[in-house]
């Protein structure tokens, strides 16, 4: 009879830890990380038309995750909507090329900056009128929101006397400015460059401007493990030279 109590309640304890791993699996935190549609090299849409997306964000994200042993989900919103998601509580964090500016830092914290990036000004390839900011004069620029390239004409505009027509994405912006709409764009540094190697049909005209680096955010005072996560990640992988890789991997030095 003691035996059989026994076994019994071997058998009890054994559900109990079985459910209670279950229980722990189940509850795992899969974090939502909101991102950018296209912003290359840092956002690069799939070449199919799929919502899978490529790049320097994708990447830093993907290895920290893997080194830091947390799960995610990457939601392709677009820069606004991402953090209009974040804003709203509908996704954990953001990598989207987003630049660390005292007037974000109100709104979100960020992670130690894993770029550091810089502003310059193109035109379309075949312009020889433009070439410096004293051209602009009584013209239109383009410019993507949210970047520090945007940031960047703002503060230029009324020195030099232009128009600032923004843009949701860099593509459609390169193409106002080849189309002859506007006669030029303050764009990321990397960004352009990567656009020009792959053909878009502008050419730079300055000198990269120093320009604000870029972060990881999340809510002011929310998700503070993930950003910690994120930190110690982006630390190891510099320490390994995995962050070296992928900058390589997108940004040619040549």
């Amino acid at each position: 009879m003691f035996k059989r109590v026994l076994g019994l309640a071997l058998a009890v304890v054994m559900c109990v830890s079985f459910a209670a791993c279950g229980e722990k699996k189940s509850s795992e935190k899969v974090y939502k990380i909101a991102t950018d549609t296209a912003f290359p090299p840092f956002e690069i849409p799939d070449v199919n038309g799929s919502d899978k997306l490529t790049g320097i964000d994708i990447d830093i994200l993907a290895a920290i995750a893997e080194d830091q042993g947390f799960k995610y989900e990457l939601d392709v919103l677009g820069f606004d909507a991402a953090v209009v998601a974040l804003e709203s509580n509908q996704a954990d964090g953001v990598i989207a090329g987003m630049s660390i500016t005292d007037k974000r830092k109100q709104t979100y914290d960020f992670s130690a900056p894993y770029y550091e990036s810089g502003v310059v000004m193109a035109i379309a390839a075949n312009n020889d009128t433009i070439k410096e900011y004293k051209d602009l004069a009584g013209k239109k620029v383009a410019a993507k929101r949210g970047t520090e390239g945007a940031s960047f004409a703002e503060k230029l505009k009324e020195q030099y006397g232009f128009d600032i027509t923004l843009f949701d994405d860099s593509p459609t912006m390169y193409m106002d400015v080849t189309s002859g709409n506007s006669v030029a764009c303050f764009e990321d540094y990397p960004v352009m460059g990567y656009g020009i190697s792959q053909g878009n049909g502008l050419k730079m005209v300055t000198e990269m401007e120093q320009g604000a680096p870029y972060g990881f955010a999340v809510m002011k005072g929310k998700n503070s493990e993930l950003l910690k996560m994120f930190d110690k990640g982006l630390e190891n992988i510099k320490a390994n030279g995995k962050y070296q890789e992928i900058l390589d991997k997108y940004i040619s030095k040549n």
